[in-house]
């Protein structure tokens, strides 16, 4: 069995089973052994990081993955609740000030752990239904990431660039992102079409977007083992005691 299964398997097991005595006798397991313990159930969830009950909270109000919360928020602060940016963003989601007043926190909350998360999920929920024509949502997402990093001002001029030199305005690898970058170029951020000026973060931005799609399909797959683990651990549990007459 790969050690990547049999470790939370032997860990779960034990958790279940908890203390037993065994009397061994001529190398047999005789009838003398305590009961089972009775324990809370082992979390269906994969563990990330301490703020996993906070991202879930978060998630759930707007209908979106936990796990793509808590990629977010690695990719801004590696879940570091004091981050402060250079430019003055906040917390675990690195919001910035006039971006959390707008969503109604006051200033004494913009480090406070839960509220910085539940605001950036309802920023997140607000740039997604801004691109809601984009249907397929790890298409839209793009969108968003790139917003919630560049401001949804520099996103739109891309757009706008993209649908004006015959690019669909709703793709983004090799459409929406080609036109991003060459927004630090005169000829196309003094486009009648932009509104938003230069732009000379793209790399960062499209950065961002990759790293963050990318560390969330990497967690569906720790969600996935963990749940393969735990399912073998389960039915071993229970093979275990099927196998081995308890005291009557």
């Amino acid at each position: 069995m790969p050690k990547r299964i049999l470790y939370p398997l032997l860990l779960v097991i034990a958790f279940f089973v908890g203390e037993m005595v065994f009397v061994v006798e001529d190398n047999n397991i005789i009838e003398n052994i305590s009961e089972k313990i009775e324990t809370p159930p082992p979390s269906p969830y994969v563990k990330i990081s301490a703020l996993d009950n906070h991202f879930r909270e978060a998630a759930d109000s707007i209908d979106w993955d936990w796990k793509l919360i808590a990629a977010i928020c690695y990719t801004e602060s590696k879940f570091d609740s004091m981050a402060v940016s250079h430019v003055g963003a906040y917390g675990v989601m690195q919001m910035l000030p006039r971006t959390l007043r707008s969503l109604g926190v006051p200033d004494s909350l913009h480090t406070d752990t839960r509220t910085n998360i539940q605001a950036g999920a309802r920023y997140l929920k607000k740039l997604e239904r801004i691109f809601r024509r984009i249907k397929d949502f790890d298409e839209r997402l793009n969108f968003v990431l790139a917003s919630y990093n560049a401001g949804i001002g520099q996103v739109n001029d891309a757009m706008a660039l993209a649908q004006k030199y015959g690019r669909s305005r709703y793709v983004w690898n090799n459409g929406v992102d080609t036109f991003l970058i060459l927004k630090k170029y005169p000829e196309y951020y003094n486009d009648s079409v932009c509104k938003a000026g230069s732009f000379n973060s793209s790399n960062e931005t499209l950065s961002f977007v990759r790293k963050v799609t990318t560390r969330w399909k990497r967690y569906q797959r720790m969600q996935m083992t963990y749940e393969d683990s735990l399912k073998a651990a389960l039915q071993a549990n229970d093979s275990i005691f099927n196998k081995l007459p308890l005291e009557q």
